[in-house]
């Protein structure tokens, strides 16, 4: 029973420096996904914020032209 205990513990163990080990060699990757999407946000952010600007120019497009049409009597 004790010898299956070691056994294991040792499979868990070899496990646990596999994956430690893949963790390691994958870091640059992660890292440069962390600042790729962190980019990514502020891009979308200034999207965001630049469509709201031309939404609001449009508006006031359509408010002259709906008070010009009005002050022209249609």
């Amino acid at each position: 029973m004790e010898a299956v205990i070691e056994k294991e513990c040792s499979a868990l163990g070899g496990l646990f420096q596999t994956v430690i080990g893949d963790m390691k060699s994958s870091y640059p990757i992660w890292e440069d996904f962390i600042t790729k999407a962190g980019k990514l946000q502020s891009q979308l952010r200034a999207t965001a914020v630049a469509v709201a600007a031309f939404l609001d120019a449009f508006q006031k497009v359509a408010d002259l032209a709906t008070n010009s049409r009005d002050s022209f009597g249609a």
